[in-house]
């Protein structure tokens, strides 16, 4: 009597791995949305890399049932959604910070100058 193959468990390490970065997405979508504005290039790249840890992730998914993973890769895309989303508000906000930053440092220069220009007639 032939036996039926059972197909591949996925590895407990891919859904590990999937339900870290799922955990990292939420927290990094709580930062951003409360304030994206002070989000700093390390914050983009650490995102960035959560983004390619999934990617290879679900790359190497053999295909197979495995009820954790399809969960963890659904709640996956609900995060990417999220990101999708939230990123053109965070786009403006630093937009808005860097013009911000922009006129303080025009008002700081022309103050410097204006106190060398006091001293110098003094």
């Amino acid at each position: 009597m032939m036996e039926v193959a059972k197909p591949p468990a996925i590895s407990q390490d891919a859904v590990e791995t999937l339900r870290q970065v799922n955990d990292d997405l939420r927290a990094a979508l709580i930062r951003l949305r409360l304030d994206g504005s002070t989000a700093g290039p390390q914050d983009f790249w650490d995102l960035l890399g959560q983004l390619h840890r999934a990617s290879e992730c679900t790359r190497r998914r053999p295909h197979c049932e495995a009820v954790a993973f399809d969960e963890e890769l659904l709640e996956y895309g609900r995060n990417l959604e999220r990101l999708k989303n939230l990123l053109p508000e965070v786009h403006e906000r630093l937009l808005a910070e860097r013009s911000r930053l922009e006129t303080a440092r025009n008002h700081a220069t022309a103050a410097t100058a204006w106190a060398r220009a006091s001293k110098e007639t003094l």
